[in-house]
């Protein structure tokens, strides 16, 4: 079983975020970036299915520049057996999923897995978008997944409840807790990741069919007003003209 998992490069949850003068790019300066967490469930499980069925591979596939291989090797610490960059910026989730089928297809992956979404863009859509390129079942948000030869069992989040789905290989799944718990590299797999293979290859297809035309960051909170409990008319006339909520 081959098993491909995208990974996203993301600016760590505590980052301050600003952008370039012209507000059309995220300022990266004194940035620190991690592995998207969602995708740390997709690259565990995926870890767990191939020490399960005692063969297989797990490649990690990311679509950024060279800054992102420290998490790429981060990514082969925490178990994958190779990795793949794509030598472009994630400009859209349709460029970044024209990169992911391309390798997908090339390499004839059993199962492709990803997080969810990115916690920086919270787009929710390369999966699907992947799918449909390779004309493969995806399954989305998957909250367990198991395998049995080549058909996975998946249980996935519905509104109200949540559906079990059964699926043959290949196909897509996004990812989310509560999967697996996800590793931590230990200091041997920090170690052979430094050897272990990682293919730089440059984009195919078309580019990105949107763009950012502005980046804002939301207004500032203000301050509180402390209204005393006996002038409830008082609050309500806040809220009905200067916070209109009411």
């Amino acid at each position: 079983m081959k098993f491909l998992v995208c990974i996203s490069n993301v600016p760590d949850t505590t980052t301050k975020i600003t952008f370039t003068p012209d507000n059309k790019e995220f300022n990266k300066a004194g940035v620190q970036f991690v592995i998207n967490p969602w995708d740390e469930y997709a690259l565990t499980r995926a870890i767990e299915l191939k020490e399960a069925q005692g063969s297989g591979t797990v490649t990690v596939l990311n679509v950024g520049e060279a800054d992102t291989e420290p998490n790429i090797r981060k990514a082969l610490a925490i178990g994958a057996d190779d990795a793949i960059r794509v030598n472009a910026a994630p400009k859209d989730a349709y460029f970044v999923a024209q990169q992911i089928a391309a390798i997908a297809k090339e390499g004839a992956y059993d199962v492709i897995l990803m997080g969810k979404e990115s916690i920086d863009y919270n787009g929710f859509q390369v999966h699907g978008m992947v799918g449909e390129l390779l004309g493969i079942p995806t399954v989305a948000p998957a909250m367990k997944l198991d395998m049995s030869g080549s058909t996975a069992t998946l249980e996935r989040e519905i509104e109200g409840g949540k559906e079990i789905v059964e699926v043959a290989a290949p196909f897509v799944a996004s990812c989310q807790q509560p999967m697996c718990e996800p590793r931590i590299p230990n200091m041997r797999g920090i170690m052979t990741a430094r050897t272990k293979p990682l293919k730089v290859v440059e984009p195919v297809g078309e580019g990105a069919r949107t763009e950012v035309a502005e980046y804002a960051l939301p207004p500032k909170k203000q301050g509180v007003k402390l209204i005393p409990a006996e002038s409830a008319g008082d609050l309500i006339k806040l809220l009905r003209n200067e916070a209109k909520v009411i």
